[in-house]
Protein backbone atom coordinates (compact mmCIF):
# COMPACT_ATOMS: atom_id res chain seq x y z
CA UNK A 1 0.00 0.00 0.00
CA UNK A 2 1.64 3.19 -0.92
CA UNK A 3 1.74 5.83 1.73
CA UNK A 4 -0.59 8.98 1.36
CA UNK A 5 1.01 12.41 0.17
CA UNK A 6 1.12 15.97 1.78
CA UNK A 7 -1.60 18.03 0.80
CA UNK A 8 0.12 21.26 -0.16
CA UNK A 9 3.45 19.80 -1.92
CA UNK A 10 3.07 16.13 -3.03
CA UNK A 11 5.63 14.45 -0.99
CA UNK A 12 5.01 10.82 0.47
CA UNK A 13 4.05 10.74 4.18
CA UNK A 14 6.39 8.73 5.93
CA UNK A 15 6.94 9.96 9.17
CA UNK A 16 4.59 9.14 12.09
CA UNK A 17 3.81 12.14 14.18
CA UNK A 18 1.53 10.96 16.82
CA UNK A 19 -0.22 7.87 15.61
CA UNK A 20 -3.51 7.23 18.47
CA UNK A 21 -4.99 4.49 16.81
CA UNK A 22 -8.43 4.40 15.32
CA UNK A 23 -11.49 7.40 16.97
CA UNK A 24 -14.73 8.18 15.36
CA UNK A 25 -15.15 11.61 13.94
CA UNK A 26 -15.01 14.04 17.27
CA UNK A 27 -18.28 16.39 16.74
CA UNK A 28 -20.52 13.41 15.96
CA UNK A 29 -22.32 13.33 19.16
CA UNK A 30 -24.80 10.75 19.53
CA UNK A 31 -28.44 10.66 20.55
CA UNK A 32 -29.91 8.35 22.87
CA UNK A 33 -31.49 6.18 19.83
CA UNK A 34 -27.91 5.89 18.49
CA UNK A 35 -27.02 4.14 21.16
CA UNK A 36 -27.97 0.47 19.83
CA UNK A 37 -26.26 1.15 16.65
CA UNK A 38 -22.59 1.20 15.15
CA UNK A 39 -20.23 3.69 14.90
CA UNK A 40 -17.23 4.17 12.66
CA UNK A 41 -13.70 4.67 13.60
CA UNK A 42 -11.21 5.80 11.07
CA UNK A 43 -7.23 5.91 11.83
CA UNK A 44 -5.85 8.77 13.88
CA UNK A 45 -2.41 8.71 12.39
CA UNK A 46 -0.73 12.11 11.74
CA UNK A 47 2.10 12.57 10.01
CA UNK A 48 4.40 15.22 8.71
CA UNK A 49 5.56 16.01 5.41
CA UNK A 50 9.72 15.68 5.42
CA UNK A 51 9.15 18.27 2.00
CA UNK A 52 7.31 21.46 3.89
CA UNK A 53 7.10 20.21 7.45
CA UNK A 54 3.04 20.60 6.83
CA UNK A 55 1.54 17.99 10.00
CA UNK A 56 -1.32 16.32 8.73
CA UNK A 57 -4.17 13.78 8.97
CA UNK A 58 -5.81 11.63 5.53
CA UNK A 59 -8.98 12.60 5.07
CA UNK A 60 -11.87 9.71 5.73
CA UNK A 61 -14.55 11.91 5.51
CA UNK A 62 -15.69 15.14 3.09
CA UNK A 63 -15.67 18.56 4.34
CA UNK A 64 -19.82 18.09 3.87
CA UNK A 65 -20.08 15.23 6.02
CA UNK A 66 -17.75 16.73 9.15
CA UNK A 67 -19.24 20.61 9.13
CA UNK A 68 -22.38 21.01 7.60
CA UNK A 69 -24.22 20.35 10.50
CA UNK A 70 -22.45 21.35 13.32
CA UNK A 71 -22.34 20.95 17.09
CA UNK A 72 -19.92 23.28 18.07
CA UNK A 73 -21.45 27.30 19.26
CA UNK A 74 -18.51 29.23 19.61
CA UNK A 75 -20.62 31.93 22.09
CA UNK A 76 -20.83 29.45 24.65
CA UNK A 77 -17.28 30.12 25.77
CA UNK A 78 -16.90 33.91 27.88
CA UNK A 79 -13.51 33.90 27.08
CA UNK A 80 -13.26 33.53 23.85
CA UNK A 81 -15.90 36.48 23.59
CA UNK A 82 -13.84 38.73 25.47
CA UNK A 83 -10.25 37.12 22.67
CA UNK A 84 -13.21 38.22 19.97
CA UNK A 85 -14.41 41.63 21.28
CA UNK A 86 -11.18 42.97 21.99
CA UNK A 87 -9.90 42.01 18.34
CA UNK A 88 -12.79 43.75 16.62
CA UNK A 89 -11.33 47.03 18.60
CA UNK A 90 -7.83 46.68 18.02
CA UNK A 91 -8.64 45.59 14.08
CA UNK A 92 -11.18 48.94 14.00
CA UNK A 93 -8.84 51.11 15.30
CA UNK A 94 -5.77 49.61 13.40
CA UNK A 95 -7.29 49.82 9.91
CA UNK A 96 -9.61 52.76 10.49
CA UNK A 97 -12.78 50.74 9.52
CA UNK A 98 -15.95 52.44 8.65
CA UNK A 99 -19.34 51.95 7.59
CA UNK A 100 -17.81 51.93 4.34
CA UNK A 101 -15.72 49.23 4.82
CA UNK A 102 -16.28 45.08 4.72
CA UNK A 103 -15.63 42.45 7.41
CA UNK A 104 -15.64 39.39 6.10
CA UNK A 105 -15.09 36.44 8.58
CA UNK A 106 -14.73 32.59 7.12
CA UNK A 107 -16.21 29.76 9.52
CA UNK A 108 -18.13 32.71 11.09
CA UNK A 109 -19.92 29.87 13.59
CA UNK A 110 -22.76 31.73 15.40
CA UNK A 111 -21.94 35.63 14.47
CA UNK A 112 -19.46 35.76 18.01
CA UNK A 113 -16.86 37.84 16.49
CA UNK A 114 -18.88 40.07 13.49
CA UNK A 115 -21.42 41.29 16.15
CA UNK A 116 -19.01 43.17 17.75
CA UNK A 117 -17.62 45.09 14.27
CA UNK A 118 -21.53 45.28 13.36
CA UNK A 119 -22.23 47.09 16.77
CA UNK A 120 -19.48 50.03 15.31
CA UNK A 121 -22.07 49.97 12.26
CA UNK A 122 -19.33 48.09 10.21
CA UNK A 123 -20.45 46.16 6.88
CA UNK A 124 -19.91 42.37 8.14
CA UNK A 125 -20.27 39.14 6.22
CA UNK A 126 -19.85 35.67 7.87
CA UNK A 127 -19.02 32.83 5.20
CA UNK A 128 -19.75 29.53 7.02
CA UNK A 129 -20.64 26.09 5.74
CA UNK A 130 -22.89 24.86 9.30
CA UNK A 131 -26.44 25.45 8.26
CA UNK A 132 -27.55 24.87 11.66
CA UNK A 133 -25.18 27.41 13.34
CA UNK A 134 -25.18 29.99 10.67
CA UNK A 135 -29.22 30.06 11.40
CA UNK A 136 -28.29 31.54 14.95
CA UNK A 137 -26.27 34.14 13.31
CA UNK A 138 -28.39 34.99 10.77
CA UNK A 139 -31.28 35.28 13.70
CA UNK A 140 -28.98 37.91 15.54
CA UNK A 141 -28.94 40.03 12.22
CA UNK A 142 -25.82 39.18 10.77
CA UNK A 143 -25.45 38.31 6.75
CA UNK A 144 -24.43 34.69 6.50
CA UNK A 145 -23.90 32.83 3.29
CA UNK A 146 -23.99 29.42 4.30
CA UNK A 147 -21.20 28.08 2.05
CA UNK A 148 -17.66 26.26 1.74
CA UNK A 149 -14.68 28.62 1.26
CA UNK A 150 -12.28 28.19 -1.58
CA UNK A 151 -11.77 29.72 -5.05
CA UNK A 152 -15.32 29.22 -6.20
CA UNK A 153 -17.17 31.04 -3.16
CA UNK A 154 -14.20 33.32 -3.59
CA UNK A 155 -15.58 34.35 -7.25
CA UNK A 156 -18.91 34.51 -6.78
CA UNK A 157 -18.75 37.10 -4.07
CA UNK A 158 -15.55 39.12 -5.44
CA UNK A 159 -18.23 39.40 -9.11
CA UNK A 160 -20.86 40.72 -6.66
CA UNK A 161 -18.67 43.67 -5.23
CA UNK A 162 -17.98 42.16 -1.95
CA UNK A 163 -14.16 42.41 -1.68
CA UNK A 164 -12.90 42.36 1.61
CA UNK A 165 -11.13 44.84 3.58
CA UNK A 166 -10.55 42.69 6.57
CA UNK A 167 -10.64 39.26 6.10
CA UNK A 168 -10.79 37.06 9.16
CA UNK A 169 -10.56 33.02 9.73
CA UNK A 170 -10.38 32.46 13.49
CA UNK A 171 -9.32 28.56 14.21
CA UNK A 172 -10.46 27.52 10.09
CA UNK A 173 -7.13 27.46 8.51
CA UNK A 174 -6.39 23.56 10.57
CA UNK A 175 -9.90 22.71 9.13
CA UNK A 176 -9.57 22.86 5.98
CA UNK A 177 -8.56 20.00 2.98
CA UNK A 178 -7.72 21.73 0.50
CA UNK A 179 -5.37 24.15 1.78
CA UNK A 180 -4.55 25.73 -1.85
CA UNK A 181 -7.94 26.17 -3.04
CA UNK A 182 -8.79 27.79 -0.08
CA UNK A 183 -5.51 30.22 -0.08
CA UNK A 184 -6.04 30.62 -3.60
CA UNK A 185 -9.61 31.89 -2.19
CA UNK A 186 -8.53 34.57 -0.21
CA UNK A 187 -6.41 36.16 -2.18
CA UNK A 188 -9.19 36.14 -4.76
CA UNK A 189 -11.54 37.99 -1.69
CA UNK A 190 -9.08 40.22 -0.81
CA UNK A 191 -9.45 43.95 -1.51
CA UNK A 192 -6.56 45.80 -3.10
CA UNK A 193 -5.36 47.88 0.31
CA UNK A 194 -6.71 44.50 2.26
CA UNK A 195 -5.62 42.95 5.46
CA UNK A 196 -6.15 38.91 6.07
CA UNK A 197 -5.95 37.44 9.80
CA UNK A 198 -5.79 33.98 9.93
CA UNK A 199 -5.59 32.29 14.21
CA UNK A 200 -4.50 29.06 14.39
CA UNK A 201 -3.26 26.61 17.00
CA UNK A 202 0.91 26.83 16.68
CA UNK A 203 2.47 23.17 16.20
CA UNK A 204 5.18 24.54 18.45
CA UNK A 205 2.82 25.08 21.53
CA UNK A 206 1.13 21.67 20.69
CA UNK A 207 5.09 19.81 20.63
CA UNK A 208 6.29 21.83 23.83
CA UNK A 209 2.63 21.19 25.31
CA UNK A 210 1.97 17.26 24.80
CA UNK A 211 -1.50 18.68 23.45
CA UNK A 212 -2.08 15.78 21.55
CA UNK A 213 -5.75 15.91 21.81
CA UNK A 214 -6.38 18.40 19.75
CA UNK A 215 -5.76 15.97 16.84
CA UNK A 216 -9.00 14.97 15.49
CA UNK A 217 -10.60 14.26 11.95
CA UNK A 218 -11.95 18.01 11.82
CA UNK A 219 -8.41 19.20 12.12
CA UNK A 220 -6.97 18.10 8.81
CA UNK A 221 -3.88 20.08 9.23
CA UNK A 222 -1.09 21.23 12.35
CA UNK A 223 0.70 24.39 11.68
CA UNK A 224 4.04 26.22 12.09
CA UNK A 225 4.65 29.82 10.80
CA UNK A 226 6.96 28.55 8.68
CA UNK A 227 4.67 26.14 6.85
CA UNK A 228 1.75 28.88 6.46
CA UNK A 229 4.69 31.77 5.26
CA UNK A 230 5.60 29.13 2.48
CA UNK A 231 1.46 28.22 1.51
CA UNK A 232 0.46 31.79 1.37
CA UNK A 233 3.83 33.16 -0.81
CA UNK A 234 2.84 30.32 -2.98
CA UNK A 235 -0.54 31.63 -3.67
CA UNK A 236 0.60 35.57 -3.87
CA UNK A 237 -0.01 36.63 -0.44
CA UNK A 238 2.49 38.20 1.46
CA UNK A 239 2.86 37.46 5.85
CA UNK A 240 4.28 40.75 7.09
CA UNK A 241 3.12 40.48 11.11
CA UNK A 242 3.11 37.61 13.18
CA UNK A 243 0.97 37.72 17.05
CA UNK A 244 1.53 34.41 19.89
CA UNK A 245 -1.43 34.29 21.36
CA UNK A 246 -2.63 32.36 24.38
CA UNK A 247 -6.06 30.82 22.77
CA UNK A 248 -6.12 27.31 22.67
CA UNK A 249 -3.09 26.28 24.51
CA UNK A 250 -1.04 28.62 22.06
CA UNK A 251 -2.56 30.05 18.87
CA UNK A 252 -0.60 32.75 15.94
CA UNK A 253 -2.21 35.47 14.65
CA UNK A 254 -0.81 35.82 11.00
CA UNK A 255 -1.40 38.57 9.38
CA UNK A 256 -0.69 38.87 5.35
CA UNK A 257 -1.67 41.20 2.52
CA UNK A 258 -1.31 41.48 -1.15
CA UNK A 259 2.46 41.60 -2.78
CA UNK A 260 2.50 44.62 -3.55
CA UNK A 261 1.41 46.12 -0.44
CA UNK A 262 3.80 48.69 1.06
CA UNK A 263 3.53 47.27 4.30
CA UNK A 264 6.58 46.64 5.67
CA UNK A 265 7.60 42.71 6.95
CA UNK A 266 7.96 43.55 11.41
CA UNK A 267 9.78 41.69 13.50
CA UNK A 268 8.16 39.72 14.98
CA UNK A 269 8.10 37.35 11.98
CA UNK A 270 11.73 36.54 11.41
CA UNK A 271 11.73 36.47 15.18
CA UNK A 272 9.30 33.59 15.20
CA UNK A 273 11.30 31.91 12.39
CA UNK A 274 14.03 32.24 13.99
CA UNK A 275 12.36 30.61 17.56
CA UNK A 276 10.85 27.48 15.77
CA UNK A 277 13.76 26.76 13.80
CA UNK A 278 15.31 26.95 18.01
CA UNK A 279 12.39 24.86 18.63
CA UNK A 280 13.19 22.02 16.06
CA UNK A 281 10.73 22.38 13.65
CA UNK A 282 12.92 22.12 10.64
CA UNK A 283 13.84 18.64 11.98
CA UNK A 284 12.30 15.17 11.68
CA UNK A 285 13.85 14.25 14.73
CA UNK A 286 11.49 16.62 17.25
CA UNK A 287 8.65 14.88 15.23
CA UNK A 288 9.28 11.37 15.49
CA UNK A 289 10.27 12.40 19.57
CA UNK A 290 6.29 13.46 19.65
CA UNK A 291 4.82 9.87 20.09
CA UNK A 292 7.12 8.92 22.88
CA UNK A 293 5.68 11.96 25.01
CA UNK A 294 1.88 11.50 24.46
CA UNK A 295 2.62 7.68 25.58
CA UNK A 296 3.93 9.38 28.80
CA UNK A 297 0.88 11.24 28.99
CA UNK A 298 -1.58 8.59 28.59
CA UNK A 299 0.11 6.14 31.20
CA UNK A 300 0.09 9.03 33.46
CA UNK A 301 -3.30 9.79 33.15
CA UNK A 302 -4.33 6.08 33.31
CA UNK A 303 -2.41 5.32 36.82
CA UNK A 304 -4.36 8.61 38.32
CA UNK A 305 -8.27 7.79 37.32
CA UNK A 306 -6.94 3.92 38.34
CA UNK A 307 -5.94 4.77 41.90
CA UNK A 308 -8.94 7.42 42.30
CA UNK A 309 -11.51 4.29 41.45
CA UNK A 310 -9.81 2.02 43.43
CA UNK A 311 -9.99 4.51 45.99
CA UNK A 312 -13.74 4.29 45.92
CA UNK A 313 -13.77 8.63 44.39
CA UNK A 314 -15.64 9.56 41.57
CA UNK A 315 -15.31 11.43 38.80
CA UNK A 316 -17.21 13.57 36.35
CA UNK A 317 -16.29 15.74 33.55
CA UNK A 318 -16.74 19.21 32.66
CA UNK A 319 -16.93 19.61 28.81
CA UNK A 320 -17.55 18.14 25.85
CA UNK A 321 -14.72 19.32 23.64
CA UNK A 322 -13.68 17.68 20.18
CA UNK A 323 -10.21 17.39 21.62
CA UNK A 324 -11.71 15.64 24.89
CA UNK A 325 -13.31 13.37 22.70
CA UNK A 326 -9.52 12.34 21.44
CA UNK A 327 -8.16 12.03 24.81
CA UNK A 328 -10.77 9.71 26.09
CA UNK A 329 -10.86 7.22 23.08
CA UNK A 330 -7.12 6.71 22.84
CA UNK A 331 -7.02 6.29 26.64
CA UNK A 332 -10.04 3.98 26.30
CA UNK A 333 -11.75 6.16 29.12
CA UNK A 334 -15.41 5.03 29.44
CA UNK A 335 -18.00 5.21 32.02
CA UNK A 336 -15.82 2.92 34.00
CA UNK A 337 -14.00 5.42 35.32
CA UNK A 338 -16.32 8.86 34.56
CA UNK A 339 -20.23 9.04 34.96
CA UNK A 340 -20.37 11.64 33.17
CA UNK A 341 -19.56 15.17 31.66
CA UNK A 342 -21.62 18.47 31.63
CA UNK A 343 -21.45 21.29 28.99
CA UNK A 344 -23.15 24.39 28.95
CA UNK A 345 -24.44 24.20 25.00
CA UNK A 346 -27.87 22.71 24.98
CA UNK A 347 -26.94 21.65 21.64
CA UNK A 348 -24.78 19.12 23.80
CA UNK A 349 -26.92 18.10 26.49
CA UNK A 350 -28.55 14.94 26.50
CA UNK A 351 -26.51 13.36 23.68
CA UNK A 352 -23.53 11.20 24.26
CA UNK A 353 -19.88 11.27 23.79
CA UNK A 354 -18.43 9.27 20.51
CA UNK A 355 -16.87 6.23 20.77
CA UNK A 356 -17.05 6.77 24.81
CA UNK A 357 -20.78 7.07 24.78
CA UNK A 358 -20.58 8.90 28.10
CA UNK A 359 -23.39 11.12 28.76
CA UNK A 360 -23.18 15.04 28.73
CA UNK A 361 -25.73 16.54 31.01
CA UNK A 362 -25.98 19.95 32.36
CA UNK A 363 -23.80 21.94 34.90
CA UNK A 364 -26.43 21.80 37.16
CA UNK A 365 -25.73 18.51 37.85
CA UNK A 366 -22.35 18.92 39.39
CA UNK A 367 -24.30 20.15 42.22
CA UNK A 368 -26.45 17.24 42.61
CA UNK A 369 -23.22 14.83 41.78
CA UNK A 370 -20.83 15.89 44.41
CA UNK A 371 -18.11 14.00 42.46
CA UNK A 372 -14.61 14.05 44.31
CA UNK A 373 -12.78 15.35 41.09
CA UNK A 374 -13.95 17.06 37.88
CA UNK A 375 -12.03 16.40 34.83
CA UNK A 376 -11.48 19.28 32.97
CA UNK A 377 -11.59 18.23 29.29
CA UNK A 378 -11.39 21.59 27.47
CA UNK A 379 -8.06 22.03 29.90
CA UNK A 380 -6.89 25.59 27.43
CA UNK A 381 -10.45 27.07 29.21
CA UNK A 382 -9.50 25.83 32.40
CA UNK A 383 -9.28 29.16 34.47
CA UNK A 384 -12.42 30.33 32.99
CA UNK A 385 -14.35 26.67 34.45
CA UNK A 386 -12.56 26.89 37.66
CA UNK A 387 -14.19 29.96 38.57
CA UNK A 388 -17.55 29.00 36.68
CA UNK A 389 -18.01 25.72 38.95
CA UNK A 390 -15.89 26.64 41.87
CA UNK A 391 -18.29 25.45 44.06
CA UNK A 392 -17.47 22.16 43.69
CA UNK A 393 -14.70 23.22 46.80
CA UNK A 394 -17.45 22.76 49.51
CA UNK A 395 -17.60 19.52 49.25
CA UNK A 396 -13.83 19.37 48.94
CA UNK A 397 -14.39 18.59 45.52
CA UNK A 398 -10.59 19.20 42.92
CA UNK A 399 -9.84 20.11 39.72
CA UNK A 400 -7.88 17.66 37.43
CA UNK A 401 -6.59 18.94 34.04
CA UNK A 402 -4.95 16.34 31.72
CA UNK A 403 -2.68 18.12 29.75
CA UNK A 404 0.26 18.79 29.59
CA UNK A 405 0.56 16.61 32.54
CA UNK A 406 -2.40 15.72 35.39
CA UNK A 407 -2.67 18.40 37.75
CA UNK A 408 -4.83 18.12 40.09
CA UNK A 409 -6.15 21.89 41.45
CA UNK A 410 -7.43 22.16 45.03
Amino acid sequence: MSAPRCRFCGAELTVTFADLGTSPISNAYLRPEDLSAGETFYPLHARVCGECKLVQLEEFESPEALFSDYAYFSSYSDSWLRHAKDYAGKMTAALHLTSASLVVELASNDGYLLQYFQERGIGVLGVDPAANVAQVAIAKGIPTEVAFFGLKTARRLADAGRRADLLVGNNVLAHVPDLSDFVAGLKVLLAPCGTITMEFPHLARLIAGTQFDTIYHEHFSYLSLMTVERLFAHHGLRLFDVEELPTHGGSLRIYACHPEDARPVGERVAALRRAEIQAGLDDLATYRAFSRKVQTVKRRLLAFLITAKEQGQTIVGYGAPAKGNTLLNYCGIRTDFIDFTVDRSPHKQGRFLPGTRIPIRSPDDLRAARPDYVLILPWNLREEIMQQVAYIREWGGRFVVPIPEVTVYP
